[in-house]
């Protein structure tokens, strides 16, 4: 049984989309709410986890809804387009009003920004459960480590994207001491990557087809399937699963307060206490993307030969490292340097690490019916630690020290370190390949 690489690619051009634009809202939406509305960072931050406030409500309505829905497209793919086409048109609205309000302020034009900006989230919470369910829904149990690396990297490829644009078009140079920085150029840029994105994924992957394929190999194998009857024909999952699926959905939880708390705040840490714009930001965090590209098909491998869980740990165990480095690195140097390149190399392989097994593991403990809603699950656990930490982190921020963010981000990688130790189920794994292997197959 072997991975088809390439369908696996054009899945994950939803992913790529997706994060394409969360790079962007996470580096380029706290600007605009400190700067242009002046907000303070708790009020800011409260504003950045209204999407994962929305998200824990949306993400598993959704995922639940597309499980139930069957058209001509598939189940997935409605949600797909809809939220995309929806996203893009907002997201053009939100960058002229924050021009707008710079240039005439007014309650009302604030007003408008935050519901539009509401609709904006609610747009993407619609399609993100159903973009992420698709990748299981196409692949056997036993390669979707494999296939979630190339979904991952689509999705680091999309975040590089982001965050190449933004470091091009707004270098220190150019936004040094301006009372307003234009995004809407940038804002732009991202749109038309989400629609091309999602435009070659509707017209490339035949989602009824192919899920069929999937469904009828699954099949054949009932040994892959940890759910059992519970006597009234339902399939139900056994007490020793639930508890791995608890403690797991705990360590995600944890371990998404921590590099979250460090992705929202990153851009106005640096600018407040080494006093680099969001060009010096993002190259640091294109540098970690970059990290997380060259490991994700490495790291997948790695998985088949040491298990899931194990290669998940090794990356908590570098996360808590590195990102205790950088408190100790923001301390002793003013500016950004090599030695922090170095740190965020290590931040993306660290990463790489996590995502590419985790949400295998969640949904290996499902049957193939409710993959859409363990999926939710997963952004469930995620989300709700989103909603904490910019609020969190920026209350701590403002009241104790902008340097409390790191080890604060560190010490809750290490609580998911001690919590993933209790994971004993979803760690599915099939003979391992070695070396170029992970590129064999590759469909022409």
């Amino acid at each position: 049984m072997k991975l088809n690489n390439k369908r696996t690619i054009l899945v994950g051009l939803a992913f790529m989309s997706i994060c394409t634009f969360w790079q962007m809202y996470d580096s380029v939406i706290p600007l605009i709410l400190t700067k242009t509305f002046k907000l303070n960072e708790t009020f800011s931050g409260a504003i950045m986890a209204a999407d994962n406030v929305l998200a824990l409500f949306l993400l598993p309505i959704f995922g639940a809804l597309s499980d139930r829905t069957n058209t001509r497209f598939g189940k997935r793919m409605p949600f797909i387009v809809g939220g995309t086409a929806a996203a893009v048109i907002l997201l053009n609205l939100i960058s002229g009003i924050d021009n707008s309000y710079y240039a005439a302020p007014s309650t009302g034009k604030f007003l408008l920004f935050i519901v539009l900006l509401g609709l904006l989230l609610i747009a993407m919470g619609t399609y993100r459960s159903p973009a992420v369910a698709l990748m299981p829904d196409l692949t056997p149990k036993p390669l979707r480590s494999k296939a979630n690396a190339i979904i991952n990297l689509m999705g680091a490829v999309g975040s590089m994207l982001s965050l190449a644009a933004a470091a091009i078009m707004y270098p220190n140079s150019k936004v040094q001491g301006l009372d307003h920085v234009n995004y809407e150029p940038l804002f732009i840029v991202v749109s038309i990557v989400m629609a091309v994105s999602v435009v070659l994924l509707m017209i490339t992957v035949n989602e009824p087809k192919y899920a069929k394929e999937n469904r009828d190999i699954e099949a054949q194998h009932p040994e892959w399937n940890l759910a059992e009857d519970d006597g009234s024909g339902n399939e139900v999952l056994p007490p020793e699963v639930k508890r791995s699926l608890g403690f797991i959905l705990a360590s995600i939880a944890f371990w998404y307060i921590g590099y979250n708390g460090i992705t929202t705040w990153f851009t106005t840490y640096v600018d407040r206490v080494m006093g680099e714009g969001l060009g010096g930001a993002s190259t640091c965090i294109l540098i970690a993307g970059a990290g997380a590209i060259v490991s994700y098909i490495p790291i997948g491998n790695l998985a088949h030969k040491i298990g899931r869980k194990k290669t998940i740990m090794i990356g908590v165990a570098v996360l808590a490292v590195c990102f205790f480095s950088g408190f100790i690195l923001t301390s002793i140097y003013s500016s950004i340097n090599a030695i922090m390149y170095v740190m965020f190399v290590l931040v993306g392989f660290a990463w790489a690490a996590i995502n590419v097994n985790s949400l295998p593991m969640v949904v290996e403990m499902c049957k193939g019916s409710d993959t859409g809603k363990f999926t939710g699950y997963y952004y469930t656990a995620s989300m709700a630690a989103q909603v904490v930490t910019p609020i969190l982190a920026g209350f701590l921020m403002r009241n104790i020290s902008y340097r409390v963010l790191f080890p604060y981000a560190s010490l809750f990688v290490v609580f998911s370190f001690i919590t993933m130790t209790q994971v004993k189920h979803g760690d599915v794994a099939p003979e391992a390949k070695r070396g170029l292997e992970a590129f064999e197959d590759m469909d022409d």
